[in-house]
């Protein structure tokens, strides 16, 4: 095939024998994806230029559609530049989803409309990215008309915070969103599935090794060391005499000292001590048989 050779914005570029059969002045580009950002803007008025008038499906077409898709590719890494706290992996996953918005952008983009393509692309690309968000970050399924309700409930909540100067109520969320309390709460439920983390995320690192989520929440509940014993000792406490079991009672349930148990029977405390350490050795010995 019979090739010309021109310049555009110190590019060199070859003009297709098909392309001047067209009458279409496309500029063959060797790798669009390395055109600079301020070229592709010229070049990519030329090619949407051209793309109106030409028929979808033809091979002048397809080559136009593609280049402009592989110009503009600096738009998406660009958007996808807000996400980079993100890990690599769902880096790339990000970069294939803001393609998908790029290629839609191309689609409905009309020049006529005096816009830099740009300003018209990049909320389509950060929008598509905001959309794969919103369906793939919930640790549980929820139904796609509470994943919106979501969104709309955190727009409300803060709209409702700025103007009344404090947490707005369900009622009040319920009526600015046109929803019923009974959805708005269900709403809130549903964030509860958003975005959970496993607690074996690695969240710091140091020379000791990295640290797990799994650390730092929760405690260690000795309580639970005894929930064993509590029950070898129920049927034991079941066979002390009432004034026995009174006794425990007011002393570990009521938390009362001796003297004040002492009042409470008309003893001494000498005496309840006596009393309370032979029920605790009779109980104790009870646990040693049983275990």
């Amino acid at each position: 095939m019979a090739e010309g050779w021109t310049t555009w914005e110190g590019l060199d570029v070859t003009v297709t024998e098909t392309a001047k059969a067209q009458a279409v002045a496309l500029p063959e580009i060797a790798d669009p994806s390395k055109v600079a950002p301020k070229d592709a803007r010229e070049l990519s008025r030329l090619f949407f230029d051209q793309l109106a008038t030409l028929d979808e499906g033809t091979p002048a077409y397809q080559y136009a559609r593609n280049t402009l898709i592989e110009m503009n590719m600096s738009l998406v890494r660009f958007a996808a530049g807000r996400f980079r706290s993100r890990g690599a992996e769902e880096m790339e996953d990000i970069v294939q989803v803001g393609m998908i918005g790029l290629i839609k952008a191309i689609d409905r983009f009309e020049i006529s409309r005096e816009v830099e393509f740009t300003s018209f692309a990049v909320p389509y690309i950060v929008g598509e990215i905001k959309r794969f968000f919103r369906d793939t970050s919930w640790a549980v399924h929820v139904p796609r008309r509470l994943q919106e309700a979501r969104i709309l409930l955190a727009k409300a909540t803060e709209e409702l915070r700025t103007r009344l100067g404090r947490t707005p109520t369900p009622k009040e969320l319920a009526a600015l969103m046109s929803l019923s309390e009974e959805e708005v709460n269900e709403a809130r439920l549903a964030s509860n599935g958003y975005a959970s983390s496993s607690l074996d995320a690695a969240i710091t690192s140091s020379e000791d090794g990295e640290s797990a989520l799994a650390d730092f929440i929760g405690t260690d509940d000795s309580a639970l060391e005894l929930v064993e014993d509590f029950h070898a000792l129920a049927p034991l406490i079941a066979g002390l005499d009432d004034r026995e079991r009174r006794i425990i009672h007011m002393r570990f349930v009521d938390e009362l000292t001796q003297a004040q148990i002492g009042e409470h029977l008309g003893v001494s405390q000498m005496h309840v001590s006596r009393l309370l350490s032979r029920t605790l050795a009779k109980l104790r010995t009870g646990m040693l048989t049983t275990s």
